[in-house]
């Protein structure tokens, strides 16, 4: 019972440093996107292909992470993933260009696409389904100090030294992620493997990438108009024929027969609208402090990192709420109070007090840390120990796509409301429209929700 005990509190820490690793790495480039677009002499909003590349990424190669790591094994496929990371960050600090440093970020994916969900996939396999929502809240709570650190981190290096510097910060973490894995992590794995659904993965990776890509690239980045659009298309058509080739698989890579639980499709398809609303923000909101308010990356740093304040709180009381509300009462009325709080931002018009600034900022991290912990916990409730590994793998393509979804919207917004308006330069103006479209997103994600059964999850809620 102690080794067991021990075990079960180990791994999630252990998960929880590659999470930090991955989380700031996002909040750092989150907060520097000035900094480089000005180094690589790009338009700030082109870097969203940065952001976007590390979304697709992740979201081509999740499906085989759970099939490799029954394969090969948890601890060796974590570990190989943790060394990938590092590597794609050391590409990411000798990038001399746009097109390079989109190519680093989507290596820096691949080893992000098998890092979180292997360890993920450890977690939801040794733990009871009542402690669930715990022990995802205590592997959240480490993993969130990223984003508390990132990003005034990040804006002091962009401010005071070079944007490269921050990607260095990933090797010691790496090193330390890698001992602690080779020493704790269960070498979990499936002794009867069925074949990798190869013919899938071909179709939904390259589907996939030439979608967002063709997307992500309109604004004239890297490729042409009419070079976007027939991406977009091409991808478009291999994702519909994935879903001819599913019918017929005998092992699809992604089993979308799970989308027929209640509660899994709540989870995905409902957070997969949350998240795109969400999205845009870890994009838009620093470029409208640095660009719109003339913050430095270092202010703006100080400033965003409240939202992981925020969340950080929420997880210590996170269990309680839904306990006293419910899983389905708590992801309708939350999803409208979380779009309140992102459309509030198009408020910051030429500098607010500082005061009310991280109030909303506080406020909003604790409200979409309630949700996005809600929906990891009910998407699972009904999910059986087998098809465990297909669930995570979908549940975390439609979570990296939706954030990829959500930048390119935002961006869109954007540049529209600046040729609307006539702006060369970007104004806290054009940022304004841009959080409002994203808050009415978020809000009308809540009615994927109002189908659910008022008892749903109450398991899990202890």
């Amino acid at each position: 019972m102690q080794l067991k005990l021990a075990a079960g509190m180990v791994t999630p820490l252990i998960v929880a440093t590659a999470l930090f690793m991955e989380n700031m790495d996002a909040t750092v480039i989150a907060t520097s996107l000035p900094a480089i677009a000005h180094d690589l002499h790009v338009d700030p909003i082109g870097l969203k292909l940065a952001l976007t590349s590390y979304l697709v990424s992740l979201a081509v190669f999740i499906p085989i992470s759970g099939w490799m790591a029954d394969r090969f094994g948890a601890r060796r496929i974590f570990r190989s993933a943790i060394v990938v990371f590092v590597l794609g960050s050391l590409l990411c600090v000798v990038s001399a260009s746009l097109s390079s440093f989109v190519l680093a970020r989507f290596v820096q994916g691949m080893g992000g696409a098998m890092m979180v969900p292997v360890g993920r996939l450890v977690i939801l396999r040794t733990t009871d389904k009542a402690d669930l929502v715990r022990a995802l809240s205590y592997l959240t709570v480490p993993a969130l100090l990223g984003p508390v650190i990132g990003p005034p981190l990040g804006g002091f290096i962009s401010t005071y030294f070079h944007w490269r510097w921050i990607f260095l910060i990933n090797i010691p973490i790496g090193v330390l992620g890698w001992w602690l894995a080779r020493r704790h992590i269960e070498d979990l794995r499936d002794e009867a493997v069925p074949p990798l659904d190869w013919a899938g993965f071909a179709l939904t990776g390259v589907g996939l990438s030439l979608l967002m890509l063709g997307l992500a690239s309109e604004g004239k980045h890297l490729v042409s108009t009419g070079w976007s659009l027939a991406l977009g298309g091409m991808g478009m058509a291999l994702l519909l024929l994935y879903l001819a080739h599913y019918r017929k698989a005998v092992h699809p890579l992604l089993d979308l027969s799970l989308l027929r639980l209640p509660t899994f499709h709540a989870g995905v398809v409902g957070g997969f609208m949350f998240r795109v609303g969400i999205g845009a923000t870890p994009f838009l909101l620093p470029l409208m402090l640095q660009l719109g308010l003339g913050f430095s990356p270092f202010v703006s740093g100080l400033l965003t990192c409240a939202t992981a304040v925020g969340a950080i709180f929420m997880k210590t009381i996170v269990a309680r709420i839904l306990r006293r509300f419910g899983f389905r009462r708590v992801l309708i009325v939350n999803s409208v109070l979380a779009g309140l709080s992102i459309a509030a931002y198009a408020l910051f018009y030429e500098a607010p007090s500082y005061v009310w600034m991280l109030a909303v900022f506080i406020f909003g991290g604790c409200l979409r840390s309630l949700q996005f912990t809600s929906l990891n916990a009910i998407s699972f409730a009904d999910v059986t120990p087998a098809s465990m590994s297909h669930a995570t793998s979908l549940s975390g393509v439609a979570q990296q796509l939706a954030a990829g979804f959500g930048v390119t919207v935002g961006a869109f917004v954007v540049q529209g409301v600046a040729t609307l308006r006539g702006h060369e330069q970007l104004g806290v103006g054009d940022f304004a429209w841009a959080f409002v479209v994203m808050g009415v997103l978020t809000m009308l994600s809540g009615l994927m929700f109002v189908r659910l059964d008022r008892r749903s999850g109450e398991a899990l809620a202890g």
